[in-house]
């Protein structure tokens, strides 16, 4: 026999609400066909309260536009699994090196006082290049938004949750360090590079405040970037037929927030569906 006991078999038992009283912010939850938006609304429907933070005027510059936040809220709202769960909706520009301490203080103080879960799910779009295209000043962009911030989100969670069990960090990377990397996206690959490689030194400065970090490659995912020819090659390079869908990478994220994941920590997860690249 292990030296450790057995779970119970109540410990067993799958719990319907994994998430009942715990809270969350989610970034980057901008548009109904994003990641942010899936990964909220499960964390939602596991019972969590959640923020959702967004910044529309990045969206609005895109190709694929950007949603009322209003709508985006009710959405994740309608996929409550605690009626007593409060869901709040903010902007913020994250360019802005001041923006995530306040942001993390403003979602601690409309979901009670607390924040027990971290999703850095935002990114800049764009602005980016080849090798020979990139310049100092989308290098920087990438940097402030998709690197920095994070980082000062991770601080500034890490340093208002008082220690405990129950805490949680997911970051998001992407595909830059399998097959040819990502050539044509240099400032953005670099930016989720750093990440992928801070994970363990974050992880373990936060274990003794029993905050968990992970991070996810959610792999290719239908966000509606893309149509056509591309689209459908895309696709047949999945052993399904199919793109990622936005709730495939949600389903990992959700259950990494709950305590069955408490021993998993310092990842960096790929949630693919088997894509050949």
């Amino acid at each position: 026999m292990p030296r450790l006991p057995h779970p119970t078999p109540e410990e067993l038992r799958r719990d319907p609400l994994p998430l009942h009283g715990r809270t969350a912010l989610v970034t980057g939850a901008s548009r109904r066909g994003g990641i942010g938006h899936a990964v909220a609304r499960r964390l939602a429907a596991y019972g969590a309260s959640v923020y959702l933070h967004h910044h529309v005027p990045h969206d609005a510059e895109q190709p694929w536009g950007a949603d009322r936040p209003e709508d985006v809220l009710a959405s994740v709202r309608s996929a409550a699994g605690d009626p007593e769960a409060r869901f709040v909706a903010g902007p913020g520009d994250l360019a802005d090196p001041a923006v995530p301490a306040e942001l993390v203080g403003r979602a601690a103080d409309a979901l009670g006082g607390r924040l027990d879960i971290l999703v850095a799910n935002h990114a800049q779009s764009g602005f980016d290049g080849s090798l020979d295209e990139i310049d100092a000043a989308m290098l920087d962009r990438h940097w402030s938004v998709d690197t920095r911030a994070v980082l000062l989100l991770v601080q500034a969670h890490a340093r208002s949750r008082p220690p405990g069990p129950g805490g949680r960090v997911m970051m998001m990377t992407s595909g830059q360090d399998t097959a040819g990397g990502m050539p044509g996206e240099i400032a953005y690959a670099l930016q989720k590079g750093a990440l992928a490689s801070i994970t363990r030194s974050l992880s373990t400065t936060l274990a003794e405040r029993g905050i968990t970090v992970n991070t996810v490659n959610p792999g290719p995912v239908d966000t509606d970037y893309l149509t056509g020819e591309y689209y459908d090659a895309v696709a047949a390079r999945f052993p399904s037929g199919r793109w990622g869908m936005p709730d495939d990478p949600a389903r990992l994220i959700a259950w990494l927030a709950t305590d069955e994941a408490g021993w998993i920590t310092g990842e960096v997860i790929s949630s693919e569906g088997g894509f050949r690249r």
